[in-house]
């Protein structure tokens, strides 16, 4: 596994970055041993940074998988609280859940404009706040546009920026793939720590993921990618590609043939509160029942924690 610094954190991490929303409760909802399982492996192959959310709900996953972990492991965790007090809520409620002193980033979770940036204005003041105590190293923002990208590269008290950026450009929701590439090699000149998601466009991409992680991984600026992997095979094939191994075709094709969907079960109501919340507009509700369009869902799943009757999971 390689490894790159990111940013002027001073935190060295693997080159993937195991992400946390698939084996939660907002996907494939893992049993606690199963989850820890696909973590561990991670871990015996190289990886030592883990992106999570408090949406997500995989604190649990993680307290149990580091607890016997072979060297320290980077955790990065997002909140989408504005105020101070409730972002001081959402670090204590992670240092708590994780059962550690600290998270080593935390940020804004899924910016969308400079306008949200400054409407988050106080709880970036307490993560910088809780920066001086210890009690994160570095201060972040996640985001699918490039407005925000390049408004979060001269912001001082941001170390890190996380944003979508992948072959296709899928999921960029104000511009092109190069444009998104332009801002992140302007914020990585600027200091700032870049790790990307979404390199196979919300499983969009599965079917040319070798080109795919090739094309994200020659990027300039990128210090790791962050990637949702759900099965131990999945953490297998990964770790080969990111440590420039060739995966056996086999694996290949059980890996990547493997479809996902965002299920919408019978019961749902349509009360639009997942339509509401998509980032990517991908939800429209119609005869009273949600919609999902396919070529513009990348499968985050982030619809899910809004439905009250429990009726959307990706699958």
């Amino acid at each position: 596994m390689e490894y790159r610094v990111l940013g002027q954190t001073g935190l060295t991490v693997s080159r993937l970055c195991f992400g946390g929303l698939t084996i939660g409760p907002l996907q494939s909802n893992r049993p606690l041993a199963e989850g820890v399982a696909v973590i561990r492996a991670a871990f015996d192959s190289g990886v030592n940074f883990i992106d999570t959310a408090e949406l997500y709900g995989t604190y649990p996953y993680i307290r149990e998988a580091i607890a016997s972990a072979p060297q320290d492991i980077i955790i990065a965790s997002k909140s989408y609280a504005y105020t101070y007090e409730d972002m001081r809520s959402s670090v204590e409620t992670a240092c708590r859940e994780i059962n550690r002193d600290y998270i080593d980033v935390f940020m804004l979770h899924e910016q969308t404009s400079r306008m949200t940036l400054k409407g988050h204005a106080e709880a970036l003041s307490y993560l910088c706040d809780a920066k001086q105590q210890g009690l994160i190293r570095a201060a972040g923002v996640s985001t699918h546009t490039i407005d925000v990208v390049r408004a979060a590269a001269v912001i001082e008290e941001i170390d890190v920026i996380h944003p979508i950026i992948n072959i296709k450009g899928i999921g960029i929701t104000d511009g092109t793939t190069e444009e998104m590439l332009s801002a992140i090699r302007f914020a990585a000149d600027c200091g700032k720590g870049i790790y990307a998601m979404k390199a196979l466009g919300g499983g969009h991409l599965n079917n040319m993921a070798d080109q795919a992680f090739s094309w994200v991984l020659s990027q300039s600026g990128i210090s790791s990618v962050a990637v949702g992997m759900q099965t131990i095979d999945e953490v297998i094939l990964n770790a080969e590609v990111f440590s420039g191994q060739t995966p056996d075709s086999q694996l290949w094709d059980k890996v990547a043939k493997t479809p996902r969907r965002l299920l919408v079960e019978d019961w749902c109501v349509g009360c639009g509160q997942c339509a509401q919340r998509c980032p990517m507009k991908a939800i429209t509700i119609r005869d009273d029942k949600a919609n999902v369009e396919t070529e513009q869902c990348v499968l985050c799943g982030y619809c899910g924690a809004y439905c009250p009757e429990f009726c959307l999971k990706i699958i």
